[in-house]
């Protein structure tokens, strides 16, 4: 458990849920484990809130326990489920991720193209509000059938853990949760995007960690299904979002009904009808972020927008008066995040005309750029209030 809240608290050191745990840190503890060990676990409030970027999504942010309590199912059953996932599931998984998936379909089209010298097709597909359509009993039958299936390899207490995933699947977050926001705040997302809508005995919050392995768990037939018995070689999935690259148009074409299919009869879940694209690789394809052309992969319009927007955002901020620490610090982080995903791709151009036509000079006062790679605070910065090199 200890464990557990010291992977809880990385990057959450400074909250006040987090403070407030750490102030009693070994009672809090202790007062945690006795509670699983006597199986009386109850989750506590979600925090439920509106984010805007990248795209309009609820979020329900757990208490701080449950985060330790979310770490501690996490390290247990992740290593257990990691070993039946296949190679081209990229979410939520140490070693994968966007990137990493972004190489791979970018492999797979050159493979199947033969190096850009044949024919190859494109067919990127969604899952209709995936999150929230989610059965919670499937679910939890689908956990429970792999651990007890493995049962014999597992170094931990099974109806204890599983005891937790499931309080922690069937815990209903629009219960008692505390509302962040304007009823405003909520307008133009549509329903299937909300757990206030989501059927009854359906839907993970996003925001925890669970939820993205679940939601792992919860495709996985459907990836299997998809390699074995659809015979796809060429095939990659992040969250709901997945792709398949063939030879053959009009056979990808004729696949979509069936992948449809199976979806809806064995996993309750449909396909987005306005997501649906099938395009000669030529064409390209916007992928986790990017654009993925012959030759080439682009970043994303949506990633270079928000650069830019998070530019115009500090420019207001230097307009308007002198940065302090925490100004310069925030800057710092937030162009270099920007800028760790752009320099993975074909970008210099991109990010030179960014900094040097839409940042405000007064900046450089401050921050020196690096191999137009990252920002780096300058020692002395006297201008800054409170700022302490």
């Amino acid at each position: 458990m200890f464990r557990a809240y010291f992977d809880a608290r990385k990057n959450k050191r400074n909250t006040i849920n987090q403070l407030v745990f750490e102030k009693c840190l070994e009672s809090n503890i202790f007062e945690l484990v006795n509670e699983v060990l006597k199986y009386q676990y109850i989750p506590k409030s979600s925090i439920c809130f509106i984010v805007n970027n990248p795209v309009k999504r609820e979020i329900f942010a757990a208490d701080f326990r449950d985060r330790v309590i979310h770490h501690f199912i996490y390290n247990y059953i992740s290593p257990v489920f990691e070993k039946t996932f296949i190679n081209d599931s990229y979410s939520c998984r140490l070693g994968k991720g966007t990137h990493y998936g972004i190489k791979r379909i970018d492999h797979f089209i050159r493979s199947c193209s033969q190096n850009y010298t044949k024919d190859c097709y494109i067919l990127k597909l969604d899952i209709r509000g995936y999150f929230m359509a989610m059965n919670k009993k499937l679910l939890f039958q689908k956990a429970k059938q792999e651990l007890i299936k493995q049962k014999n390899k597992l170094s931990f207490d099974l109806p204890l853990v599983l005891y937790l995933i499931e309080k922690t699947i069937f815990n209903d977050p629009t219960k008692n949760c505390i509302v962040k926001g304007q009823k405003s705040n909520w307008q133009h997302l549509p329903t299937d995007k909300s757990l206030f809508h989501a059927k009854r005995n359906c839907g993970l919050p996003i925001g925890n960690l669970t939820s993205q392995l679940f939601g792992n768990v919860y495709l996985n037939e459907f990836d299997h299904w998809v390699k074995k018995e659809l015979g796809i070689k060429y095939y990659g999935r992040y969250v709901d979002d997945f792709v398949l690259i063939h030879e053959n148009k009009g056979y990808l074409k004729f696949l979509i009904p069936i992948l449809s299919n199976f979806l809806h009869s064995t996993l309750k879940l449909d396909l987005h009808p306005r997501k649906i694209y099938l395009q000669h690789y030529t064409k390209g394809v916007k992928y986790l972020g990017a654009m993925i052309k012959p030759h080439r992969i682009y970043l994303g319009n949506r990633t270079k927008g928000n650069f830019y927007n998070t530019l115009q955002q500090y420019n207001q901020i230097i307009a308007r008066r002198t940065p302090d620490k925490d100004d310069i610090q925030a800057f710092q982080s937030s162009m270099n995040s920007y800028l760790g995903i752009a320099k993975h791709y074909k970008t210099r151009k991109i990010r030179k005309k960014l900094i040097f036509q839409h940042m405000d000079n007064r900046c450089w006062q401050y921050v020196y750029l690096l191999n137009y790679d990252k920002f780096v605070i300058k020692p002395k910065s006297r201008n800054a209030v409170n700022y302490v090199g």
